[in-house]
């Protein structure tokens, strides 16, 4: 079962998660969730194990959670940091509902942000042995990756979860030299097709990495006048191309691509599509001649009647 319109809520707290998987207040527990009852407009209360079995029993103040369903199937991800260091990602099957698959680990201190991603074209229709060492085996299109940003430590990546669980970690290289992470983001910020990583630290830079060869590389960092706080990827003038929005404490910085360059790339991108597209079609015509060849000597050595 799927979830369209739900919260979750704890008792005392004021803490509240809402749909988008963004908390607007850090929580202990959930001790109620709320459900959107659409014939009678408006929300009922229900237990919380009923949708959300892995937030069934929170060991401190998660700090931040996120969500991912898993496309054509009725699975999900769900990971979550906490206060105390804690981190916990869990394989979710939502027609039971059950937990399939959990990992947990302990670091040394709070936890800020935990991002579900995934880059195109790593191993697409990979299939993936049952959690339990049984045969049954699952087939899904993509390989699930998590980001894990700390304030004192290393943030680091756990590389394709579902298959690897917590064992394959890729450290983010100088992550710890800025003060504490606050923010992170996944964004294709140089129009290569794959996901770059984003983190802006209380020490005001922005740092950029990307995924080379087998591990994450700092390719660029930005320095600010103040903190940073958060960071989106938006298109905020309604040009086709998405800015960066970077909420510092002291103010709000919006950083935009150059058209000239973003324009050489466009190009650079439509000729690369246009020598596939041709390379293709040859290949195609190529490949029906040498039928049409294949079968006139058939014809030909054919005795006559």
């Amino acid at each position: 079962m799927r979830i369209s319109n739900a919260s979750c809520t704890s008792a005392g707290s004021g803490w509240r998660q809402t749909g988008d998987g963004v908390p607007t207040r850090r929580q202990r527990s959930v001790h109620s969730l709320y459900k959107e009852n659409e014939g009678l407009h408006q929300f009922e209360e229900q237990p919380v194990e009923n949708l959300f079995p892995e937030l069934r029993d929170l060991p401190s103040n998660v700090t931040w959670l996120s969500v991912h369903n898993i496309p054509d199937t009725q699975r999900r991800i769900t990971a979550y940091g906490c206060q105390s260091g804690y981190f916990c990602v869990s394989h979710v099957d939502q027609g039971k509902p059950e937990i399939l698959q959990s990992w947990s680990l302990q670091q040394d201190g709070p936890l800020s942000k935990v991002l579900i991603f995934s880059l195109p074209g790593s191993h697409v229709g990979a299939s993936y042995a049952g959690w339990d060492g049984s045969e049954e085996s699952h087939t899904f299109h993509e390989q699930y990756h998590i980001l894990v940003t700390s304030t004192i430590e290393l943030s680091a990546v756990y590389w394709n979860i579902l298959q690897n669980g917590l064992r394959e970690q890729l450290l983010l290289p100088s992550s710890d030299q800025f003060d504490s992470v606050l923010c992170a983001l996944t964004a294709d910020v140089d129009f290569d097709g794959e996901p770059e990583i984003l983190l802006g630290t209380y020490g005001q830079e922005l740092l950029c990495y990307k995924y080379m060869q087998g591990h994450f590389q700092l390719m660029w960092q930005r320095s600010f006048p103040s903190p940073l706080l958060c960071i989106a990827h938006v298109d905020l003038t309604w040009d086709g191309l998405c800015e960066l929005a970077v909420m510092c404490l002291k103010g709000l910085h919006i950083l935009q691509h150059s058209l000239a360059k973003t324009s050489q790339y466009f190009i650079q991108r439509l000729r690369q599509q246009l020598e596939k597209s041709n390379a293709s079609d040859v290949s195609h015509v190529e490949k029906e001649e040498g039928v049409e060849q294949s079968q006139d000597a058939t014809d030909n050595a054919a005795p006559d009647p």
